[in-house]
């Protein structure tokens, strides 16, 4: 049987600098001899069975020590090694003695045994014959005693828990430390499949093999037919592309799939749905494209999907929960993974990458849009071409004050109030959200020098922000609930959502208990209350973000409470009124 590998070695040392002394002095001295140590267990021959059920277990290996005529300290190697094997430099397995060599025995759990029989090539489930040696040391001088013993190793074959490929049919080439990791798939409960796939490319006349590890000592797979084996000849490969390949370790087999192209599907390409823009491949596992990409007219959003081959069976869609992360549809389910179209919020030209490379597919969309060419000393929201709000200037930043904007409205921006400067434009729907009932909404933009119009999604009073340092802004606004809740019950509270009505309202209309507290708030942001001195009895009057509890109502029945706020969300009136 070949050998393959030094396995382990569990001291840190190197033998060539072992200490080889007696206390009194360092240097060696005269002529000296070293006797061989003498093997006490096991005995000749003996036997050593190892079970998967018992893979800690522990066999040990005594002998009696040997001697320095000279008194010099001997420290001890344990190998394992090819019955007959006279090259002690490369054993199977190789470990020092217990007690950082010195001692006169050592021990070989049983999993690492098997693996490193497995590296060797010996076969599962099958006794081979083998020989442990003890290598005495001491300074220069090695003495060895050796002796036969069978080993059986687990009934089933080592399975690794990664994979890797390499050879002259990668872009890799055979250098083993840059290998092509493959992507371990697992079930819905995290656990293995022992199914791998890579994206990558390979060259016609070429072949590659797969790898356990990046590093000696690894497993070596080949095979060829859509068949792998271990220490199996290198795959070849017959027509030059990219390509997904699937390992399976449960039945060992492998496939190649020739990927023609990814695409880019979905409703935000010319064609829509029964498009496809391909990408191209650039190296390692990307495929990227400059596209422009559109948000549909009428839609808060687009949607998109990476596609294989014009095959709907192979389609990446995004991880819910994640930014960017991507996954199979069609291996979701097993895997426990919610996935979802990728959304676009914002027009414009885009670099697309789609990484295939490692455990984790991504993508990337980078905006090409630039930013204004410069900030202006002025900018104004106009309506129809009248202006309604100047917007106030810090650093490169213009920022409103909470606007009534309303749908079907036509908005742009310019540097002159009359609209006689200089004009941006957004591709963005202002107030376009999937959460559009939350507390304080708000969300990204991009904008451009030119003219254009845009519009807003529905109804609300709009806080706008544009930074002409970097052509992004944002929006934002708030929903408010009328809070009721007993005095003594805080946790207990009602939580009433109010509707926002053009302009600068909200109303409700519930049933509210007499004796309870009320306040108007977007938690934790906004809460109208009392001012300072106000009377908190009253059915309407003024209001002040931060203050006190409200307690007007003595008689429990169905209300009807409307809030007017200002533009800054800082005061208030309200009235609240029987139904």
């Amino acid at each position: 049987m070949k050998k393959y590998y030094i396995y382990l070695v569990i001291c840190l040392s190197v033998f060539g600098f072992f200490s080889c002394e007696n206390d009194d002095n360092l240097d060696p001295i005269g002529n000296w001899e070293l006797s061989q140590p003498e093997l006490i267990s096991p005995e000749e021959n003996g036997e050593i069975l190892l079970q998967e059920d018992r893979a800690n277990e522990n066999f040990y290996f005594e002998w009696q020590e040997a001697v320095s005529t000279a008194g010099f300290q001997v420290r001890y190697e344990l190998q394992i090694d090819t019955l007959g094997s006279t090259d002690h430099d490369s054993p199977i397995l190789s470990l020092t003695s217990d007690n950082n060599g010195k001692a006169t025995s050592a021990s070989i759990q049983a999993s690492d045994l098997d693996l490193a029989l497995s590296y060797a090539g010996y076969t599962a489930n099958e006794s081979s014959e083998l020989e442990w040696t003890v290598v005495a040391i001491c300074q220069d001088t090695k003495a060895y005693a050796t002796r036969a013993i069978t080993v059986t190793r687990f009934e089933n074959e080592y399975v690794p828990n990664q994979l890797f490929m390499g050879g002259s049919a990668t872009e890799v080439g055979t250098d083993i430390s840059a290998v092509i990791p493959l992507r371990h798939l697992q079930n819905a409960s995290g656990a293995s499949t022992y199914i791998f796939e890579a994206y990558t490319s390979l060259e016609a006349g070429q072949t590659f093999s797969l790898y356990s590890n990046q590093e000696l000592p690894t497993h070596i797979y080949g095979g060829g037919e859509g068949t792998i084996e271990k220490n199996g000849n290198p795959i070849a490969v017959e027509e030059s592309g990219q390509y997904r390949i699937t390992v399976n370790l449960n039945d060992n087999t492998y496939s190649l799939w020739k990927i023609e192209h990814w695409s880019i599907v979905g409703s935000v390409i010319p064609d829509g749905w029964n498009g496809d823009e391909p990408l191209e491949y650039i190296g390692n596992g990307v495929w990227e494209t400059t596209i422009f990409l559109t948000v549909p007219n009428g839609e808060t959003a687009g949607g998109f999907v990476f596609r294989a081959n014009q095959d709907w069976g192979h389609l990446l869609k995004r991880i819910q929960g994640t930014s960017n992360e991507l996954y199979m549809e069609s291996q979701a389910g097993e895997a426990g993974i919610n996935i979802e179209d990728i959304p676009l919020n914002n027009s414009g030209e885009f670099t697309v990458s789609l990484d295939l490379s490692g455990d984790t597919y991504t993508y990337t969309l980078e905006s090409n849009l630039s930013a204004p060419s410069e900030t202006p000393s002025s900018l104004f929201l106009l309506e129809n071409g009248t202006s309604i709000a100047e917007l106030s200037l810090d650093a490169d930043t213009f920022t409103s004050e909470y606007l009534p904007l309303q749908a079907g409205v036509s908005y742009s921006l310019n540097s002159a109030q009359d609209g006689s400067g200089t004009s941006y434009f957004t591709s963005s729907i202002i107030g376009a959200t999937d959460s559009p009932d939350g507390d304080s909404v708000t969300a990204g933009i991009s904008f451009l020098e030119g003219e254009g119009e845009f519009s807003v999604d529905h109804d609300q009073a709009y806080k706008l922000t544009f930074n002409f340092a970097t052509g992004s802004g944002s929006w934002q606004y708030y929903n408010l609930k009328l809070f009721q809740w007993d005095p003594s019950n805080w946790d207990g509270r009602n939580e009433y959502a109010m509707t926002y009505v053009h302009p600068m309202q909200f109303t409700t209309t519930q049933n509210l208990e007499a004796g309870y507290n009320l306040k108007f708030n977007s938690p934790w942001d906004v809460q109208f209350g009392t001012p300072e001195g106000g009377d908190n009895s009253v059915m309407s009057g003024n209001l002040a973000n931060g203050g006190g509890d409200l307690n007007p109502i003595t008689q429990t029945g169905s209300y009807q409470a409307i809030l007017n706020f200002d533009s800054t969300y800082s005061n208030a009136t309200f009235e609240i009124t029987a139904e």
